[in-house]
């Protein structure tokens, strides 16, 4: 701990001393990795001090538990999950979004739980969340909880931690035997693009029938979302070009993506429906 005032820095070494330092200056600014809040820093007013939990060994690794949940520290950086043979394996999704996350720098320090926190609707892990029905474990001195990562983040880059919570770790439970997941991310070139549009998927095909189906879309919304009509378009049918139709219908009926600097809503919709369909007609494959 260093400093006074109005640039007190905080680098706790345990759990605890970092949640006191959370309940006791509940306006400090948590640093997980700082790629977000380091590039948006020159425009915003200087907090009144900092708490760095990068590398905080509780907040760090990849772990499987007895039941088959997948759980992931929330200070774990996306090289540590690229290295992870465990993710890989397990959770083939999100190894594969953490890999187009920026430049090898940023994947050295970006982290999971700074993804969550900034929630961005263009957060490259986040529509993986979605898909693999991800709960979001958060801790204060009173406890912790779990909130389903669907339910954790509430608006355009709101979510429901509360002034004196951190993000502790990301659970994710097993998934039906045989699925399938899947990752695509479209920019607009093919390395180190902030996405277009983004669906991270997961499904399980069982006698000729699509019978478990999650598509988390990104760069859609305000937040990462669920296609929740899409996957009823489909769910319990053939996978092919016909259920594929199915889900561009209901893609068209249930998204609004925005007009911005980077794409069209046009192009967005389009783009998501094209992927979707593209992601159905594959499970049809062996």
């Amino acid at each position: 701990m260093s400093g006074g005032g109005g640039d007190e820095y905080i680098r706790p070494t345990s759990l605890g001393e970092a949640l006191r330092a959370r309940r006791q200056h509940a306006d400090y600014l948590v640093l997980a990795g700082g790629t977000d809040l380091l590039v948006s820093a020159a425009h915003k007013p200087a907090p009144p001090g900092i708490i760095d939990l990068f590398g905080l060994p509780a907040l760090v690794g990849v772990a499987a538990e007895p039941d088959g949940t997948i759980a992931i520290g929330a200070a774990t950086t996306y090289a540590q999950l690229l290295r992870s043979e465990l993710c890989k394996l397990e959770l083939p999704a999100l190894w594969a979004a953490s890999r187009e996350v920026g430049a090898l720098q940023i994947q050295a320090r970006g982290t999971l739980g700074g993804n969550l926190a900034t929630s961005s609707p263009v957060g490259d892990t986040l529509p993986v969340l979605l898909a693999l029905d991800a709960v979001v474990e958060l801790a204060s001195e009173s406890g912790v909880r779990r909130v389903e990562y669907g339910d954790f983040v509430t608006g355009y880059r709101v979510t429901a931690l509360r002034p004196d919570e951190l993000i502790m770790t990301v659970r994710f439970p097993p998934r039906p035997a045989g699925a399938r997941q899947y990752w695509r991310k479209m920019g607009t070139r093919r390395a180190q693009s902030i996405s277009k549009v983004m669906l991270a998927a997961c499904a399980e095909v069982a006698g000729g029938a699509i019978r478990h189906i999650r598509l988390g879309l990104g760069a859609v919304a305000d937040r990462p979302v669920r296609a929740r009509a899409a996957e009823a378009a489909v769910l319990g049918r053939a996978p092919g070009a016909e259920a594929a139709s199915r889900a561009r219908a209901a893609l068209a009926g249930e998204i609004r993506p925005i007009d911005d600097v980077r794409s069209t809503a046009a192009y967005r919709l389009a783009a998501a429906q094209n992927v979707v369909a593209r992601f159905i007609e594959s499970l049809a494959e062996p």
